[in-house]
């Protein structure tokens, strides 16, 4: 599978009558485009993404809707590079996210496509009013401690089970709220290895700043290593596990002397074993893990409000 690279996914739901289009959310996707859809975590309403590019994705899923004559509900799924919109599919039916639309949105647009296949339009219906004034993050749940030798890593197909739903008014105690319903836990303490690819060492750069500053300790393989203290941040280097040396990923791993792990995996090389072996432990040991910058910078920003923060309730506000 090929796909674009450093690009962000967007994903939308939506309902046509033939006449008319009802856009039920734009959903920012925190992983990049690559990783299955289903497997990927979800932001609404999209929090990176400029109000022109929104406009234009609204516009294109009008477009792309009436032109196929669709009647009910249908998905698309689209990517950002750089000031390029591309579609990468359409889906003319109902997608798994339509229930977290419905309560991230207060649009029920499973219903509301149901009507309009029994031949009742959008003009005819009462549609409710949208909620608004807070963030929803959607998170994926993964059956890896089942599936002995499964690589962990997210990839083009779908690996996850379930997903679980969190909502606040601030998008780091939103997500973070999500990630404590998957039950992996959130680290709060102790010490962190990093390991990345080239081109995304100096992205790390002010992650591990972060973590350094909430007070976790870094461990990195040489050349991640080298390149954080290029930028004065303090780092422990340990041995690739290919080499054989101690201690490495798995020795710190046993010991208890790791919480959190970024892994961006590479795609050649004895990095690739490495990064299996590693996910499969961190996944025996409950320990936390992720694999793309994007995913360690949301990450890291839920574990300083997990530090800072008293997690609230919200009670879900819908008018249907």
């Amino acid at each position: 599978d090929e796909y674009l690279g450093h690009a962000t996914e967007i994903d939308v739901d939506a309902a046509s009558d033939g006449e008319e289009v009802l856009v039920g959310a734009i959903m920012e996707h925190l992983e990049e485009a690559g990783i299955h859809s289903g497997d990927s975590t979800c932001f609404i309403p999209a929090q990176n993404i400029p109000e022109a590019m929104l406009e234009r994705i609204a516009e294109q899923t009008k477009t792309i809707g009436l032109g196929l004559k669709i009647q009910g509900c249908f998905n698309i799924q689209f990517a950002i590079q750089g000031d390029d919109l591309y579609v990468l599919e359409v889906n003319p039916r109902s997608s798994r996210t339509v229930p977290f639309v419905a309560k991230a949105s207060g649009l029920p647009l499973a219903r509301i496509a149901a009507r309009i296949t029994i031949g009742q339009p959008l003009r005819e219906q009462n549609i409710p009013r949208r909620t608004s004034g807070q963030v929803c993050v959607k998170a994926p749940v993964f059956p890896f401690i089942k599936l002995r030798g499964l690589d962990p890593a997210p990839g083009p197909e779908m690996k996850s089970t379930g997903e679980v739903y969190g909502s606040d008014e601030r998008a780091d105690l939103a997500y973070l709220k999500a990630r404590l319903a998957t039950e992996v836990p959130v680290a709060t303490e102790g010490g962190a290895y990093l390991t990345v690819r080239d081109e995304d060492k100096e992205n790390l750069v002010p992650v591990a700043q972060e973590l350094v500053a909430i007070g976790f300790t870094l461990y990195a393989t040489e050349g991640t290593a080298d390149a954080l203290r290029r930028h004065d941040v303090p780092v422990t280097t340990v041995y690739r596990i290919a080499e054989g040396k101690h201690p490495d990923a798995l020795d710190l791993m046993r010991q208890g002397k790791v919480s959190f792990i970024v892994n961006v995996p590479t795609v050649s090389g004895g990095a690739v074993r490495d990064g299996n072996m590693m996910r499969r432990l961190a996944v025996e040991l409950n320990i936390p893990f992720v694999t793309t910058m994007r995913g360690a910078s949301m990450e890291v920003a839920a574990m300083r409000a997990h530090i800072e923060e008293d997690l609230q309730p919200r009670k879900l506000t819908v008018h249907y």
